[in-house]
C-alpha cells in the first residue's frame, strides 16, 4: 500500500485516465466536488454509477461499470462504502487498472491485500482532492 507522500505524489503525476466509481450528480455530494476537481487538474474522469449509466456528470458520460470503460484505467477512485470495495477490487483486477484509490474512511485491507497481489497500486482512506493540493501535484494540462 502506497503510503509515502513521495510514493503518493508519483502515482498522482503519472496517472492519466480516471474511472470514479459512485460517481454522483448531486453538486453536494463529496464524489461530485472532486470529479471536477479531477477534470480541472487534467485528468481524463470517467464516471462509473450504474443508475446514472448513459447520463453526464461534468460533461462526462457515466458508464455502468468498469467493464464499460474504454480504453485503460490507470487509477479507480472508490466512492463506495469499505463494504463494496472489494466487489470494485476485483472489477479493477479484471479490467486491468494500474491503481485503486479509496477514499477517506473507505477500508477494506483484504481486498487492498489481493489489488496488491494481482499487481495494483493501492491508496486507501485518502482524499486524491486533498493529496493534489498538499503534495503541490502539478496541473496535468
Amino acid at each position: 500500500m502506497l503510503t509515502e507522500d513521495r510514493d503518493i505524489a508519483q502515482l498522482l503525476m503519472e496517472a492519466r485516465t480516471i474511472a470514479l466509481v459512485g460517481a454522483s450528480d448531486r453538486p453536494e455530494r463529496a464524489a461530485h466536488e472532486v470529479m471536477g476537481v479531477l477534470l480541472a487538474h487534467g485528468y481524463h474522469v470517467i464516471p462509473v454509477n450504474p443508475a446514472l449509466a448513459g447520463q453526464t456528470i461534468h460533461s462526462q458520460t457515466v458508464v455502468a461499470s468498469l467493464a464499460d470503460v474504454e480504453g485503460p484505467i490507470d487509477l479507480v477512485d472508490v466512492f463506495r462504502r469499505s463494504e463494496f470495495v472489494a466487489g470494485v477490487v476485483d472489477e479493477a483486477i479484471a479490467v486491468g487498472a494500474k491503481a485503486v484509490w479509496t477514499q477517506l474512511g473507505v477500508i477494506d485491507e483484504t481486498a487492498a491485500a489481493r489489488a496488491e497481489a494481482a499487481g495494483l497500486k493501492v491508496v486507501m482512506d485518502r482524499c486524491p482532492k486533498i493529496e493534489l493540493r498538499r503534495l503541490a501535484v502539478p496541473r496535468l494540462n
